[in-house]
């Protein structure tokens, strides 16, 4: 609303950009500090329309799971069993009632399912025609918007395009299609699926990026060229600098890194202990560090080594890609200079300091090569802020490396600098850029201090296309780590299973009422039954036809195979990936997985009732038992409607009641 950039690790923008246009329409004038769980709203935020969204994409998952059961050849009786297990399953009910991306996901999720089966189904008798051609569009279009709301999207994206690849690869053994129709099958599914995809992915990120064009509070974790094309914040500092780095020019050095926070190449009068706590001696030189404030003492003049002069000439002479510096600091006039004496905290590497000349036998080597990373070609000039660069020791061929760790009350808590052998690698620790910059006029050091202390003064502009930038908002969103790994209702991928865990999203202030994130238990449970009769039959089908005996019809096979790869492969996908990740897990993240997995449960059923209930009595005996099933499903349903939906209030002995569970965290007031 207010158009601040930030940075959001649980994925890319677009189910933020959902929720906003929600904001957008009620009215809102983005007026609230979203900082705290919990925090009752101002009279300016509508909930309402804010809320809208995800109800709605909520409520549309209900007639979407109707039609994937009846695509995939399904009876209505179990499409409409299917629907009303989505209808009475109060998590996704408690998750889509309030301002979060997971049903505005699973509404994609099952978009993308459906569109392709009706794809599919068409494929037999009308392929090419407009419809044809609208459910494959679709499923593109809606699989990229699943991505796009969150990166668990990725999943089902991945899983359709597999079916869709054994689909094709089933075509190419249709003797009755051409070469020519089965390139311009492939060409099209390549269109829809791959193409269209990747670039309403890149649009998500392109209206985000001009939406968010003024500085803010996540400025900070990108790099200086992002910060600098953002409206204020950097962008008003740095507006106007010198594009070209010369001799002469007073710079500050920020590390690309940015971790364990951004600093800037800094030095001070203080110097190193002559010896360290453990026994260590030092140089005794001026201390360099990284520091994480500006701060006049991060200014560096670029010098030539053959010149005594620290202004810049006329015209100024631009540092390329392989030249030699010296690097003076602007405050103090001491040279960067690195030698064979251990960090203080990285003993394994060197020592980097100012030169102090104590006239013992440790001559200065203050001699660094400008090696520019990003460069195009071996002379490119040194540019303010777009250029990345690592200086390497010329005496000893160590760069110049922020190792990250903070120095004692010695060093004010600073960041420690190093000089690393180049043999240990690239690292992204030693590399820097250019973030202010001026051309120093003043040779006179007391004129150089009252230069540096001012503000640049000329008119460059710098300006990243949006691939740049859509490439390093992309990466940090992938890298990006949430500080909190531990959280009070954080899980692990198998509690989910089992339902051994719950969150609690609300609790009113006077009151016992209060919402909890908690499912059907009997339909989870259910759920998990199919799954097992789901692959303990199909290993039993499999292991018979190996020895020609055919239990079902093969239409019927092709059905629960075809049933299979969507249900069961779609829960497979969404649930077991997490056990792979190292980010903090919640029970939200299993609904996806889940909602699959409550489809099958009808199938079963219908599977269930066709082919193993043969006889009248058998078959009637399962549908009561069904009916019987429904009701203790509904029945459950209505048991937790109360922290579904916060009311009515519950007294102290009722919500005892309600857990069911001893891992189950139901908030009881003391009285």
């Amino acid at each position: 609303m207010k158009r601040i950039f930030f940075v959001d690790d649980s994925g890319p923008p677009f189910g933020h950009m959902l929720l906003a246009l929600g904001g957008y329409l009620g009215g809102f004038d983005g007026n609230f500090l979203w900082n705290r769980i919990g925090s009752e709203y101002s009279m300016n935020v509508p909930v309402w329309s804010l809320r809208l969204l995800p109800a709605l994409a909520g409520a549309l998952c209900i007639p979407l799971a109707y039609q994937i059961l009846v695509e995939l050849q399904f009876s209505h009786c179990a499409a409409l069993g299917g629907a009303l297990l989505i209808l009475l399953e109060n998590s996704l009910i408690t998750q889509s009632r309030f301002m979060l991306l997971e049903s505005i996901l699973i509404f994609f999720i099952l978009l993308a399912v459906l569109s392709y089966l009706k794809f599919y189904n068409l494929q037999r008798h009308s392929s090419f025609s407009a419809s044809w051609w609208v459910w494959l569009l679709l499923t593109g279009v809606a699989c990229s918007c699943a991505v796009g709301v969150k990166y668990m999207g990725l999943f089902t994206y991945m899983l359709l395009l597999a079916i869709a690849g054994l689909h094709f690869w089933h075509m190419l053994g249709n003797q009755n299609l051409s070469n020519v129709s089965l390139l311009c099958h492939f060409l099209a599914r390549g269109l829809a699926l791959i193409i269209i995809p990747m670039a309403m992915y890149l649009s998500f990120f392109y209206v985000h990026l001009t939406l968010l064009y003024r500085s803010g509070p996540h400025d900070q974790i990108m790099t200086s060229a992002f910060q600098a094309s953002l409206e204020g914040g950097l962008a008003r500092v740095t507006q106007g600098q010198p594009l070209e780095v010369a001799y002469g020019s007073q710079i500050t050095l920020r590390n690309v890194l940015g971790k364990p926070m951004q600093c800037w190449l800094h030095s001070h009068t203080n110097t190193y202990p002559i010896r360290y706590e453990n026994g260590r001696g030092s140089s005794h030189q001026q201390q360099v560090t990284c520091y994480p404030f500006k701060d006049v003492n991060n200014w560096w003049i670029v010098k030539d080594p053959g010149m005594q002069q620290l202004v810049v000439s006329n015209p100024p002479r631009p540092v390329r890609h392989g030249h030699i510096v010296q690097l003076v600091h602007g405050i103090t006039t001491r040279y960067l200079n690195t030698h064979d004496v251990a960090a203080p905290l990285s003993p394994h590497s060197q020592e980097v300091s100012c030169y102090i000349d104590y006239n013992v036998s440790m001559p200065a080597q203050n001699l660094w090569r400008v090696e520019i990373v990003n460069r195009e070609s071996d002379t490119d000039v040194w540019k303010t802020i777009l250029s990345e660069v690592r200086f390497v020791h010329v005496n000893t061929s160590a760069v110049l490396k922020l190792s990250g760790a903070s120095l004692p009350e010695w060093g004010y808590r600073q960041l420690e600098v190093v000089g690393e052998k180049l043999s240990k690698g690239y690292h992204q620790s030693m590399v820097w850029n250019v973030e202010e910059h001026r051309y120093g006029k003043s040779q006179e050091q007391k004129e150089r201090e009252v230069e540096l202390h001012s503000p640049t003064q000329m008119d460059i502009s710098k300006n990243l296309s949006f691939m740049a930038k859509f490439t390093e908002l992309q990466w940090k969103i992938l890298t990006l780590k949430n500080e909190d790994t531990e959280h009070k209702y954080s899980s692990s991928a198998l509690d989910w299973i089992t339902m051994d865990t719950n969150i609690a999203y609300w609790l009113h202030p006077t009151s016992g009422a209060q919402i909890h994130l908690l499912g059907n238990i009997l339909t989870w449970a259910s759920a998990n039954v199919a799954a097992v009769i789901y692959v303990c039959l199909s290993l039993w089908y499999l292991v018979r036809r190996r020895r020609k005996i055919y239990d079902i019809p093969e239409d019927a096979w092709q059905l629960w195979v075809s049933a299979g790869e969507i249900c069961v492969g779609g829960w497979a996908v969404n649930y077991l990936p997490f056990f792979l990740m190292e980010k903090t897990l919640f029970l939200y993240h299993y609904l996806p997985a889940l909602t699959f997995q409550i489809l099958l449960i009808p199938i079963v059923l219908q599977h269930l009732s066709d082919y193993l209930c043969r006889s009248l009595l058998p078959k009637a005996m399962f549908r009561a038992l069904i009916v019987a099933w429904f009701s203790s499903v509904y029945l459950v349903y209505g048991t937790f409607s109360p922290v579904t939906y916060g009311e009515p209030s519950l007294s102290v002995a009722e919500l005892k009641d309600l857990r069911w569970k001893d891992s189950w965290n139901i908030l009881i007031r003391k009285q």
